[in-house]
C-alpha cells in the first residue's frame, strides 16, 4: 500500500508542466488528486487563484467530491520579465496577486480541512529566483522571495496544527511556459543553450524531477520535514565549479 493511500491532494496549476507531473505522480502513489487550473480539462476543477470566491468554491468542491483534503500543492503561478524599471505598478500587483496572494487564498481556504487530517501538508512551488540574482526577472524574483518567506512563516504558525509546510525551488525547468519564452526569443536554440549552461549539471530541470521533490515533501513518510526549501536546480544555488563543466 502506498503512503498516500486514502489521502486527498489538491494541485493548483495541475493541468500542465510541473503541476501535471506532480498530480500524476501523487495519483500513481495512491492519492486521490483534484486538479485545479484555469483550464482544468474534463475531470479537473476550474480555479482562478486571483479570485477568492473561485478559490473557496474550488476547495469546497474538492471536499464535497472526495470527503476530505490532506495535501495542498500550491503550484499555480505566472512569469514576468524585465528589470525593476520594466513594469508598471499594475504588472507588479498582478504578478504578486497570483504568485503570492494566490497561495495565501488557497491555504486560507484549505486550512480548516487540513486541520482535520492526520497527514496534512502544504507544498509551495518557489524558485531558484528566491535565492539567486537572475537577470531581467525583478518582479518574478521578488514574488518567489516572498514565497520562501511565506513558507517559513506558515510552517511556524501551523506547528500546533500539525500541518507541515515546505517549498520546492526549481531551477529553469523544461516546461511549456519556458518553451513559450524560448519561442519568443530571437534565437531560441541559443537561448536554450544559455539557460542549460547556467545550471552546473548542464541541462534544464525536468518537470518530473520537480514533481518527485514535491511528492517527497508531501509524503507522510517525511513527517519530520517542515520549513524546508528543497532545491531542484542542477546545482545552480550551491555549486561554483571552476569554469565550464565537461558533461561528455
Amino acid at each position: 500500500m502506498s503512503e498516500f493511500e486514502g489521502l486527498v491532494a489538491a494541485v493548483t496549476g495541475g493541468a500542465s508542466g510541473i503541476g501535471l507531473a506532480a498530480a500524476t505522480l501523487l495519483a500513481e502513489r495512491g492519492a486521490q488528486v483534484a486538479v485545479l487550473d484555469l483550464k482544468p480539462g474534463d475531470d479537473g476543477i476550474r480555479c482562478d487563484v486571483s479570485s477568492d470566491d473561485e478559490v473557496r468554491t474550488a476547495i469546497d468542491t474538492v471536499v464535497e467530491r472526495f470527503g476530505r483534503l490532506d495535501i495542498l500543492v500550491n503550484n499555480a503561478g505566472i512569469g514576468a520579465q524585465g528589470d525593476v524599471t520594466a513594469n508598471g505598478d499594475d504588472e507588479w500587483h498582478r504578478v504578486f496577486d497570483v504568485n503570492v496572494v494566490g497561495m495565501v487564498r488557497l491555504a486560507r481556504a484549505a486550512l480548516p480541512h487540513l486541520k482535520n487530517s492526520p497527514s496534512a501538508a502544504i507544498v509551495n512551488t518557489c524558485s531558484i529566483a528566491a535565492w539567486a540574482g537572475l537577470p531581467n526577472r525583478a518582479v518574478y524574483s521578488a514574488t518567489k522571495g516572498a514565497v520562501l518567506s511565506l513558507t517559513l512563516a506558515m510552517a511556524t504558525d501551523h506547528l500546533p496544527d500539525r500541518i507541515r509546510v515546505n517549498c520546492v525551488c526549481p531551477g529553469t525547468a523544461d516546461t511549456p511556459w519556458v518553451g513559450r519564452l524560448l519561442d519568443a526569443a530571437g534565437d531560441p536554440a541559443a537561448e536554450r543553450a544559455a539557460l542549460a549552461a547556467r545550471q552546473p549539471m548542464g541541462r534544464l530541470v525536468t518537470a518530473d524531477e520537480v514533481a518527485n521533490a514535491i511528492v517527497y515533501l508531501a509524503s507522510p513518510l517525511s513527517a519530520s520535514t517542515t520549513g524546508t526549501a528543497l532545491a531542484v536546480d542542477g546545482g545552480m544555488y550551491g555549486l561554483r565549479p571552476r569554469g565550464p563543466v565537461n558533461h561528455d
